[in-house]
Formats: structure tokens, sequence, C-alpha cells
């Protein structure tokens, strides 16, 4: 193994993923030919003053990448010297969610072992963000950015045009501003009216309908617009609650509700009421999630499909056909409307 290359103990990238890199750099510059066996996980793990487990784990990546073959009892030689190094990418979200696991997961199983990719969060902190793209400018092929910040207006875009172009993929919110970059996003104000409007009818056997909008969780505010652009197009008595409580949940209402903790406090209001969702009160719940579609029978949603996202992004990616996508959003009818 190349002398000159070792693992970098203060990365943040794991180092089973330094040992891949490590390995693939020794392919492609000859060092381990076609056919060659090259050195044990245990000469390995010695060598770059490693556990067993972390070289074992780079050595079955690669293998499942099909660079590698193994040969029990013999050790583990190459299978292609034509090695297509792996693209880096850097996925910026503001948090963690629900949804942006989905988002996640779906865009590394598309990417598959074609790219190595971290995820770095920076807390709707446009500071945070601006540290974590300056310590890693030149680490990264690809930056994946997810941009809502606490300011919505502060200048997040003049800060992005200082990364190259070719680098930068946006998804979720559009900002005008970077109207020239590829992204796949929301347009949160349409999007809500336009699934709203498939539940019309049902929505009009309820008196009154509330937008339970928690303004200190940075949601896009432009959902609120919506929601109250739908109600006075369509006539209905609408409110917008910000933090929910005993005394705003009432019989005969609907409700949209745009955070999961607001949508449990709520089911555990009527449970108390002991209140039947979709006949005594309705709810209609932001972002779908497996657990909405069982619980108390079933929760009507309207969302986004975060697993289609982050496959069209990382199909961008692995193809070069960056472009400007608007993601589906959907109204899923089940019980509780």
């Amino acid at each position: 193994m190349n002398s000159y290359l070792k693992i970098n103990h203060q990365s943040e990238v794991p180092k089973y993923k330094q040992v891949v890199e490590l390995i693939i750099s020794d392919i492609e510059s000859g060092i381990f030919k076609q056919g060659q066996r090259i050195p044990s996980i245990n000469e390995t793990s010695e060598e770059l003053l490693l556990s067993r487990d972390t070289v074992e784990k780079a050595y079955v990546f690669l293998r499942k990448a099909g660079i590698l073959s193994s040969v029990r009892g013999k050790g583990y030689y190459v299978s292609q010297v034509n090695v297509q190094k792996q693209i880096k990418v850097a996925l910026i979200f503001n948090k963690l969610s629900n949804y942006k696991r989905s988002l996640y997961y779906s865009f590394i199983e598309t990417l598959g072992s074609k790219a190595i990719t971290d995820v770095f969060i920076y807390n709707y902190d446009l500071q945070q963000f601006k540290n974590i793209i300056e310590n890693h400018l030149s680490k990264y092929d690809y930056f994946v950015i997810l941009p809502h910040f606490k300011d919505e207006h502060a200048d997040v875009a003049s800060f992005i045009r200082t990364i190259p172009k070719k680098k930068v993929l946006i998804v979720d919110r559009n900002l005008e501003s970077l109207n020239d970059y590829p992204i796949v996003f929301q347009e949160y104000e349409k999007d809500i009216q336009s699934a709203l409007a498939e539940g019309t009818g049902l929505i009009r056997k309820y008196r009154k309908i509330n937008l339970v909008f928690p303004v200190d969780q940075y949601y896009s505010k432009y959902i609120i617009r919506g929601f109250q652009i739908f109600c006075q197009v369509n006539g209905f008595e609408f409110s917008v609650i910000d933090k929910l409580t005993c005394e705003d949940v009432k019989k005969g209402e609907a409700y949209v509700i745009i955070s999961d903790d607001d949508l449990y406090r709520f089911i555990k209001i009527c449970r108390t009421e002991k209140w039947d969702l979709g006949k005594d009160v309705g709810v209609v719940s932001y972002n779908e999630n497996p657990v909405k579609e069982i619980l108390e029978n079933g929760i009507t949603t309207i969302s986004t499909n975060h697993d289609e996202i982050g496959r069209i992004a990382a199909e961008m990616i692995l193809t070069g056909n960056f472009r400007r996508i608007k993601s589906p959003f959907v109204f899923i009818k089940r019980s509780s409307l």
C-alpha cells in the first residue's frame, strides 16, 4: 500500500471510507494490478493502525462494489482496474426529521456504491452553514443543500454563489435569487392550496378549519399564505394557531397540523374528550410518514414525495442532467377527515 497515504484520524470521513479511498487510489496508480492479491485484512489493519472490523468493512464494501473479489482461505483480489472514483457528496440539512430521513435513504440508495455521502446539520443557523461550506469546499464534488434559515431574509444566495456552480444542487426550497441553479423544489404556497382542494368536500362538513402552525419551528411562512388563500377562495371560516392548547381543539372543527409534536398533542386531547377523529373533529397532517398510515385508523395527510425528491436529486448527480424540477405534492385521504 502507498506509504504516502495514511488515515486521517481527525477527519469527519469514516475510517472505513478512507480505507476504501486508499485502496482505490492504489489500484488507479497501478500499485495493485488486475488479479493481484492485496494485503490481508490483518496486514492492512496493522499497517494503518486500525481495528480489524474497520478494515473488513472497507474490504466488504469494495467486494460488493465489484472492485475486489474474495477467495475463501486465500484473501482478496483485484477484480477490476478501471475503477471509477467515487463521487463525494455533502448533503446539508437544516435539521433532522422523519421526512429528511426518507429523503436521505432514497438519495443514498439511488447513488449506490458510486458515491460517498456525508451529512451535515446547520440547525437553521447561517453562520454554521457558512462554516460547513468553508471548511469542506475542496473536499466534495457536490453540495446538496436544503436552504432553510431562521432569518428568511438573510442573503443566503450570495454565499451559495461563492461555491462553484457545477457543485451545487438545491433541494426543497426555491430561492428566487438562485433561479439559474438546478433544484428539486416544493412550492409551499401553491402546494397546500392544490392538496387541500382535493379534500374540499370533506372539509365542508366542519364549521371551521384551523391551521396549527408553530412559528418558532421555522416552517415556511408561505404555507400560511397558501392556507389563507384556499380558505378565502372557498368561503371557509378559518384561523391560524401558533401554540396548540386544549382550548383550541373544538368539536365540529377541522385542523391542518404542520408539526408532528402538535399532531400527537391533538390526538391526546381528543382521546381525553373521547372524540372520534373524522367524526367529531377532522385532522389533516403535513408530511406523510408510515406511522400516520396506521395511527388512529389512518391520518389524512398532505405531502410531497420525499423519497422521490431524494431519487431525482441522486439521478441528477449520477447523470449530470441538472435541471429545475417541481416535486409532486398530494392529498392522501384517510379516516381522520
